[in-house]
């Protein structure tokens, strides 16, 4: 039995929590489908009924479950079109943001209470959108990933964790269609369910391995971090950008990213829908002289009418207009070391550091039965390994990765080790 087997068998036998051993077994005995205790809640879509649920789960008790449906690949955006909570004395609520755009009364009624979310920096942002942001919160994924479970999506943490199976089949819906059939609302409001006991769970097997405090710092650097800047020159990420190489194909690139972004946001569709990205990309390389060399292109054909095609290509003429002073340059502002694949040409020395403390990094990281990027994160090695401090001990290897954000707990853990390897 695996160390992970081991865990999630040790949960099941001292929190109570699901069927036993013998029916989540490999002996071919079906694991229990999981329904909602009360029911599908009904959808809270207007001032009133948002009200009652405000009230509710004000009066209620314990931490609060919180999920959030997004749109991605259909909608513009990240925004939120469900919002699931449960809370105990108060039940499970779905509550829709567009019938309900702004949720900071619901948002101030839980403010000091502990949100329970799995994989909370997916959902944050959107939930921030509509007025709603804990103070503290437990992130079951995350604390998943400290207790060494291999497997951390929420149906599979549920599962081995409390012995019951999640139903599965919506996760990629349309969740902007309304109204929402009854097996979206009925997969949404399991999502919840049994979140406050996974939590409950993972935080005594966090205390038996001596990890809670860790688990608590990362929470706290969650809830604590800023929203994230929007991103600079976003249409450099365009997928299969390697394969463009000269200035004024990037201007290309750029041009079509930049008028498709806003076609995509005034119609309220995922911009994949209206173009995508390796049709870009094929342009750029082409650089087509006109609407018919355009329509040959792939993501060009038929089913595009003429003036779409006049509007893609207007975009390539503009970038094809463009003085030289004003084309991209090859890259992004480097913000940190270069590639490490090109260390040992630029610093021998930098590379034999990196090799020696990504070993004792990986060989820390499985003793203590955690991936190594929550350990440390690859970048902070890297960082670090580029420019160690002129006087390497622990005090200034302690200091150099708190300054990269490292939380206490990382600091404690890899420091000795990467003193060791920077000093090989």
């Amino acid at each position: 039995m695996t160390d992970a087997q081991e865990t999630a068998a040790h949960l099941r036998t001292t929190t109570g929590g699901g069927p036993p051993d013998e029916e989540v077994s490999s002996d071919g005995l079906p694991i229990p489908l999981l329904e909602p205790r009360e029911g599908i809640p009904p959808v809270v879509a207007d001032a009133e009924a948002l009200a009652r649920v405000v009230a509710a789960f004000a009066a209620g008790t314990g931490p609060v479950a919180v999920d959030a449906e997004r749109a991605s690949g259909y909608r513009y955006g990240q925004r939120a079109y469900l919002v699931q909570l449960r809370r105990e004395g108060a039940g499970s609520a779905l509550v829709d943001p567009v019938g309900c755009p702004d949720l900071s009364a619901l948002g101030e009624a839980l403010s000091g209470t502990e949100w329970i979310l799995h994989a909370a920096t997916q959902d944050l942002p959107c939930l921030r959108e509509i007025g709603m942001a804990p103070t503290t919160l437990f992130d079951t994924e995350l604390a998943g990933r400290l207790a060494g479970f291999p497997r951390v999506g929420l149906g599979a943490m549920v599962e081995s964790v409390l012995g019951y199976q999640l139903e599965k089949g919506h996760s990629a819906v349309d969740w902007s269609t309304r109204p929402l059939p009854e097996p979206w609302l009925r997969y949404a409001a399991l999502d919840v369910e049994l979140l406050v006991d996974l939590r409950d769970a993972l935080e005594k097997e966090l205390d038996r391995q001596g990890k809670l405090e860790w688990a608590r710092q990362e929470f706290d650097a969650i809830a604590s971090a800023p929203p994230a800047p929007p991103r600079k020159d976003p249409w450099r990420r365009t997928s299969g950008m390697h394969k463009v190489r000269r200035r004024r194909q990037m201007a290309v690139v750029r041009e079509l990213w930049e008028a498709r972004d806003r076609i995509a946001q005034r119609r309220d569709v995922s911009p994949g829908k209206v173009l995508g990205d390796a049709a870009i990309v094929e342009a750029a390389l082409a650089v087509p002289a006109n609407v018919h060399a355009l329509s040959a292109l792939p993501g060009y054909g038929q089913r595009m009418g003429r003036r779409q095609l006049d509007q893609w290509m207007a975009a390539v003429e503009r970038a094809k207009a463009l003085p030289e002073s004003e084309l991209p340059q090859p890259g992004a502002a480097p913000s940190g070391p270069p590639p490490p694949r090109s260390w040992a040409d630029k610093d021998p020395a930098a590379a034999a550091r990196l090799s020696a403390a990504r070993a004792a990094v990986s060989e820390l990281a499985e003793g203590l039965n955690l991936p190594q990027e929550n350990l440390i994160t690859p970048d902070t090695v890297r960082r670090l390994c580029w420019e160690p401090p002129r006087q390497v001990d622990a005090d200034a290897v302690a200091e150099a990765l708190a300054g990269y954000g490292a939380r206490p707990w990382q600091v404690e853990q890899v420091t000795p080790v990467l003193v060791t390897a920077l000093t090989a």
